[in-house]
């Protein structure tokens, strides 16, 4: 076993002697009080061990042992439904509810899912993993125990990063105008991928920055790692139990005004305290905010000290040290920080905006160099593209950088409020297309054919790292209208350079300039799998010509000249193939009257399981295998007699996999509704 470092210099040792008894919540709540801090210090252990292996969510799941220990003792689950905001911190919920045999395939194809997941476990009754959700669910499933005559009691924990997204505050709003009882945890940590940023940020803080609130924390703070002192209550002493007492502590009149009871601060790390604040959520029986306060990292001493992010998902590490096991290589995101500081330095009017995720998206260096010019919005993606648009209206040029999933939150704002104003502003998306092991949810592949309804909006597509570092500089440089640039996840390639470019497309493989079997369009990344397929099509006997557009909307008009000398026209992209790249092509090539056939590879219209991405490119065959035999199987059929497929596209088949897991969510829905 791991014997986990502590910052005085001894070391805890932990036998998983208390955790393999637990198999589901009912087996907590026979422990004693010595069994329970031990079954913290198992826990912490077996989450450093498990995934130091496939890396994963660790910071934040160290952080939530005690408090989702204490939920289960008080709330019995599943039929008093647990839902955490974001999922990211289940892990101690999983393990809790007979899922720890399935932790050495943590994130890994077919394994155990890094979010709560209807499939696996009645105890999931969400699969949430982005923010600020939980509330909203929690108010409507209150209303449907409500219809239905039940009183059950819903339980949301929330993160203090999560309630800084506007959806929090909406259900707020409706959950404190009735009785139903809703019982909102808020775990604050001060951070999310970030530390939280904002007014919210500022009150919480004044909660636990109070001089009586700090001296509850003192016990906490030399005692690491973090295993809980068991002994009075401290909840009963530091916090009080009347009103006068509170308000010496903690200003609650945030939640208060709101028409919400409030309990807390309470020590998130003191499982009685924990207890006997849910214990009093629980029988006040209506709306009301138990206040925890965590600390990301807890008991772990390498996630104590990095400063970053609390080893917030690291990949695979030494348990010992926490130093990761491999670099990783060169990524897209920094290559994005490095150009677009540069750009910077040489002009004043770039601003740069994230949605509290300035590392993952490479905006840390630009918030160093420039801390006047970058703002930190929260987990609010609306307000990001709206105030990015006032920025814009203001004569500056703001780079708003996220992950491409999220893009799918802000959309209304990127069309209304951005695009109808032909307002300046470049949005960069990374994790675009594939993302593998965090799931269907942050699968960046919706981006490429929602952006093509936009109006005016114009989307690059880099291949490498110079194009990257061009397509940015082209971006930034455009005025009129919004601009988009896009990128994956997987490691930097080697540079693709052009044979040629014709009108702004590169050519980038060609047996000469005449005529060809086959004309392949590769977007963005796709390049270099596009390139290496294309040896099993000229061994078929077929030429190929490799272009890549660059700037993918509005499609290029060279590429209708490039049609012209080709038998038979591919698109391949990493995005949904249903609306994609290669459909607004195919309608060019029709409104310019060439009667080219035409095939579309990308992704089928589905909710991708999680794994690896080479394990899920293979399942919606993206390989170089699958794409090589695809392109010739299509021209021999053009070269032959059916040459009638003018338009199509291909996918896997929709059935494989479409319907995953529902029987399973069916029966574990059957559960929830008995609370069996």
């Amino acid at each position: 076993m791991v014997r986990m470092p502590t910052h005085a210099g001894r070391r805890l040792s932990t036998v998983s002697e208390v955790l393999r008894r637990i198999t589901q919540p009912a087996d907590l709540r026979g422990l004693t009080p010595s069994e329970l801090a031990q079954l913290s210090a198992e826990i912490r252990d077996f989450l450093v061990q498990k995934v130091a292996r496939t890396g994963g969510h660790l910071g934040p799941n160290l952080g939530a042992v005690e408090l989702t220990i204490a939920l289960h003792r008080i709330f019995d689950s599943p039929s008093e439904p647990i839902l955490f905001d974001t999922g990211h911190q289940a892990y101690v919920h999983k393990m809790l509810t007979g899922r720890q045999d399935g932790f050495d395939q943590l994130k890994q194809t077919g394994g155990l899912s890094g979010y709560p997941s209807r499939a696996e476990s009645p105890h999931d009754w969400i699969e949430n993993s982005h923010a600020s959700t939980a509330l909203s669910y929690a108010d409507g499933m209150a209303k449907a125990f409500q219809v239905r005559g039940e009183r059950r009691p819903v339980i949301a924990v929330v993160g203090d990063g999560a309630l800084t997204g506007g959806m929090c505050w909406e259900a707020l709003n409706n959950i404190a105008a009735a009785d139903r009882p809703v019982i909102i945890v808020v775990n604050d940590n001060g951070r999310s991928y970030d530390p939280t940023s904002g007014r919210l940020a500022e009150r919480l803080a004044g909660l636990r920055l109070r001089p009586g609130y700090e001296r509850m924390l003192g016990s906490v703070k030399s005692n690491l790692p973090r295993v809980p002192v068991v002994g009075p209550p401290l909840y009963e002493t530091l916090h009080g139990m009347k009103r006068g007492m509170k308000d010496l502590l903690a200003p609650q009149g945030m939640f208060e005004d709101f028409g919400l009871k409030y309990v807390g601060p309470v020590d998130g790390h003191d499982i009685v305290a924990l207890e006997t604040a849910l214990r009093q959520a629980r029988q006040f029986d209506g709306p009301i905010v138990v206040h925890c306060v965590t600390r990301k990292g807890y008991g772990y001493r390498p996630a104590e000290d990095d400063e970053a992010d609390q080893m917030h998902g690291p990949g695979a590490f030494d348990p010992q040290t926490g130093r990761p096991l491999s670099s990783g290589g060169r990524r897209w995101t920094g290559v994005f920080a490095e150009e677009l500081v540069a750009i910077a330095e040489q002009r004043d009017d770039i601003v740069a905006i994230t949605a509290a995720m300035s590392e993952p998206t490479g905006l840390k260096r630009f918030a160093a160099r420039f801390p006047n010019r970058f703002y930190d919005v929260g987990i609010a993606e609306q307000h990001a593209l709206t105030s990015a648009a006032g920025l814009a209206s203001g004569g500056l040029h703001p780079v708003v950088a996220l992950y491409a999933t999220f893009l799918n939150r802000a959309f209304d704002q990127l069309l209304m409020d951005v695009a109808l104003h032909r307002l300046p502003v470049t949005v960069v998306l990374d994790r675009a297309g594939l993302t593998g092991d965090d799931g269907p949810s942050h699968n960046g592949m919706w981006d490429l054919a929602l952006l093509g309804m936009v109006p005016g909006l114009r989307l690059a597509a880099p291949r490498d790292e110079p194009t990257l570092r061009a397509e940015l500089n082209e971006a930034l440089d455009h005025a009129d209208g919004p601009t988009v640039l896009r990128y994956p996840k997987t490691p930097l390639g080697d540079d693709i350079p052009a044979l040629r470019s014709v009108d702004g497309v590169d050519v980038l493989a060609e047996p000469d300039e005449g005529p060809v079997d086959v004309l392949v369009v590769a977007i963005g990344a796709t390049a270099a799998t596009v390139l290496d397929a294309a040896a099993a099509v000229r061994q078929a006997g077929f030429t190929i010509r490799i272009v890549d557009p660059r700037w993918v909307k509005p499609v290029n008009p060279a590429l209708v000249e490039l049609a012209r000398s080709a038998s038979l026209v591919v698109t391949v992209e990493d995005g949904v193939v249903d609306g994609g790249v290669g459909s607004r092509i195919t309608s060019t090539l029709r409104a310019a009257n060439l009667d080219v056939a035409t095939r579309e590879i990308g992704v089928p219209v589905r909710f991708l399981d999680h794994g690896k991405v080479k394990d899920v490119a293979a399942g919606v065959g993206l390989t170089v295998l699958d794409i090589g035999r695809r392109i010739v199987e299509w021209s021999a059929r053009i070269a032959g007699t059916d040459d009638s497929g003018v338009g199509g596209s291909e996918g896997t088949n929709e059935a494989d996999g479409g319907e995953l897991g529902r029987t399973d969510v069916s029966a574990a829905d059957e559960l929830r509704q008995r609370g069996d």
